[in-house]
Formats: structure tokens, C-alpha cells, sequence
């Protein structure tokens, strides 16, 4: 019990082995494989519904009431006790562009070419990149590269802003929201199963560890029919 006194609940003691961040997507409804029929609404709409409720916490209006304008592409250290309420970063889902299901409300799934998004699990104080915003890359896993031809990304050049970075915890960063990678996948194989990885690049990222297929990648499944 005395031991326990010592613990603070805002950050870990230990901090020095901490892994670097792994990944996860949305939607994810049934495990790692997005199936559906451009030309039946009832399979992708899941998939709409889906992402729409991930990204309520990212509309505009929410963020700019709670969350305040940072300077990008550099970290925002906040200063104060471990209690102090620690203020975020506004992401706004306008930035995802075309991923935003704000013009498109079914995020390219009507027409099949759907938005997946991207993010990384989040780590108290870890600065992703070491200085240099890390960056996202998708590729067919195995089997015929050219089933998978496009792929867009959103913000920008599909990568992490370091003002998001370093995250304080949830009991005082509460209004913190992850910062997302929209990846819109414009030309993919139709009526084909095609093997996806997406994995992360920058300083210190960990990516090709066999053991741990959510370090620093993720591999998932598309099968979009006619």
C-alpha cells in the first residue's frame, strides 16, 4: 500500500523501455477484413455508419469549442505540474479531405474506393520521429502488386504533424483527440481478395517485427465486388 502511494496516477514511473507506437484502423467492425458489393448499400453502409461515429469527435465545430489553433511541425510541450490540465491541439476532420464524409458521406464506399483510416495508439510522452513527422506507406502484402494501383493520403502527404506529440495522459490532456491518416484507396482490384500492409516510417518506428503485426504496421484485407 505504502508503494502504491508513490505511484502517480498521471504519468508511468518507468518510462525508458516503452515500445514505439503500434497502429489501428477504422472501421473495424469484423477483424481485419473490409468486404462488401459496390452495388449492395446493405454491405458497406456498416462501414459508413461506422466511420461517421468515429468522427463525430472530429468535427469541426466540436474541436474548435474545445481544442485550440497549434504551430505546426514542431512538438507542443506544455509546461506545469503532472496535474495541471494540459490543453490539445485541434484536428479537424475537414483535413481528411475526401476522407472527411463531409462532401462524400459514404467515404468513397458507394462507389468502391473506400477511406480507411489510420492511428497510432498513444504513448504518455513519447515524440514520435525523433523531429521529423513520421509518415504512412501502404502496399500490397503479397501477391500481385498492381491489384492495388492508388492510394491517396490525407492531411497532406499522409503524416503525424508533430503538434499533436507529446500526449500528457487521459486525466489531464482530456480533450485530446489522435491525430488520423485517411488513406483513400482510388484503384484497387475488384473481385479480388488483396492483402494490405500499412506501416509507418520515421526515426525510431519499429515496423518489420514478425512477432507484433500491429508495430508500427497493420495488415488488413479489401474485397470490393461489382
Amino acid at each position: 500500500y505504502v508503494m502504491l502511494l508513490t505511484l502517480s496516477p498521471y504519468t508511468p514511473r518507468f518510462r525508458d523501455r516503452v515500445s514505439p507506437p503500434g497502429v489501428m484502423i477504422r472501421p473495424y467492425l469484423n477483424g481485419f477484413t473490409i468486404a462488401f458489393n459496390v452495388s449492395q448499400p446493405n454491405t458497406w453502409q456498416p462501414y459508413v455508419d461506422s466511420m461517421h461515429h468515429f468522427l463525430a469527435a472530429y468535427d469541426d465545430k466540436v474541436q474548435e469549442e474545445k481544442n485550440i489553433e497549434c504551430v505546426p511541425g514542431q512538438y507542443f510541450l506544455q509546461g506545469g505540474s503532472d496535474s495541471e490540465e494540459k490543453k490539445a491541439c485541434q484536428f479537424k476532420r475537414s483535413l481528411l479531405q475526401n476522407c472527411s464524409g463531409i462532401e462524400d458521406p459514404t467515404f468513397g464506399y458507394s462507389r468502391g474506393q473506400p477511406c480507411i483510416l489510420l492511428k497510432m495508439n498513444r504513448i504518455i510522452g513519447y515524440r514520435p520521429g525523433a523531429g521529423v513527422p513520421v509518415s504512412v506507406e501502404c502496399k500490397v502484402q503479397k501477391g500481385n502488386e498492381s491489384h492495388l494501383r492508388s492510394v491517396d493520403f490525407y492531411p497532406g502527404n499522409g503524416t503525424f504533424d508533430l503538434m499533436y506529440y507529446p500526449y500528457y495522459g487521459k486525466f489531464t490532456h482530456v480533450n485530446y483527440t489522435s491525430p488520423l491518416v485517411a488513406m483513400h484507396f482510388t484503384d484497387v482490384q475488384k473481385d479480388y481478395l488483396v492483402p494490405i500492409q500499412c506501416r509507418l516510417n520515421g526515426k525510431g518506428i519499429i515496423n518489420d517485427l514478425n512477432s507484433d503485426r500491429f508495430l508500427g504496421r497493420i495488415i488488413f484485407t479489401l474485397s470490393i465486388g461489382k
